[in-house]
């Protein structure tokens, strides 16, 4: 991204900032490149890309900053990204084995939020913004995805969220790796509310239909199987279910110490 002399004559100082910040994005000068955008925060697009490198580098306090200063001014989201022909779709992590893509607007500002929220130990304020957008948005299944999530690693011994993660996920199909993940909240909220006949089921037809989705995905649903299975008294077929896991993955949560071994990387 360069600007000719010209235009560098009638160009706003903060949108040459902008500029100057994707070039140093693109060339990998992450530090640079933020402390550009810092330049330009009034520019929604400059704090948005300023948001997401502190995101990248573990600033987080400056991060959440960023993003609000970004969303004081959404209407101007995605304006200099078209102007200079920028396509600024970013990675982040939705759940502990899926990723999603997003693109500079109010959802992916608030999907950034969330991941600040949930490292910076904020779970209340990521609860809230994933409210925000599935009140907005129903059908957006990475939302609601990241929203059962949550619920799960916060609340699950409460059968009130249990019962509210049943109903968000009424209706999944395992069409995609995303829609299995949701399986998976919806079995361990099964499970939680003592119906372990039912999350089996449920949790053996996603398996059968998980192939080609990532390791990680069928790890965790094979898991969740295990606990089951350990709920419903079948500790033969949890110990199988943990022995295949750990042959696999020994350091797989807490499966080598299920199976009273350790992991070998531990051994001294």
């Amino acid at each position: 991204m360069t600007l000719g002399f010209f235009q560098k004559l009638i160009t706003p100082a903060s949108e040459k900032d902008f500029v100057d910040g994707m070039r140093e994005v693109v060339s990998g000068n992450h530090d640079a490149a933020f402390l550009t955008f810092k330049k330009a925060l009034h520019l929604a697009d400059a704090s948005y890309m300023a948001g997401f490198l502190s995101i990248t580098d573990g600033r987080l306090e400056e991060a959440e900053y960023c993003l609000r200063e970004a969303l004081k001014n959404t209407k101007d989201l995605g304006k200099y990204f078209t102007k200079y022909g920028v396509s600024a779709q970013i990675t982040i992590s939705i759940t502990d084995v899926l990723r999603a893509d997003i693109e500079p607007n109010e959802r992916g500002i608030y999907l950034g939020l969330v991941e600040v929220y949930q490292h910076t130990g904020k779970l209340s304020e990521a609860i809230t913004c994933l409210k925000w957008l599935w009140v907005h948005n129903s059908a957006d299944l990475v939302v609601k995805t990241s929203l059962v999530e949550l619920y799960m690693e916060t609340r699950a011994d409460d059968k009130a969220t249990c019962d509210e993660v049943v109903q968000l996920t009424m209706g999944i199909d395992n069409e995609s790796a995303l829609h299995a993940a949701l399986l998976l909240y919806r079995a361990k909220a099964l499970r939680h509310l003592g119906l372990n006949d039912a999350a089996r089921e449920l949790l053996t037809k996603t398996i059968a239909g998980s192939k080609g989705y990532m390791p990680e995905l069928r790890q965790a649903l094979r898991y969740e199987r295990a606990l089951v299975y350990e709920g419903l008294g079948q500790k033969a077929r949890a110990r199988k279910e943990f022995e295949l896991l750990y042959a696999e993955t020994p350091k797989y949560e807490d499966v080598a110490e299920r199976l009273g071994v350790t992991p070998a990387a531990n051994q001294q």
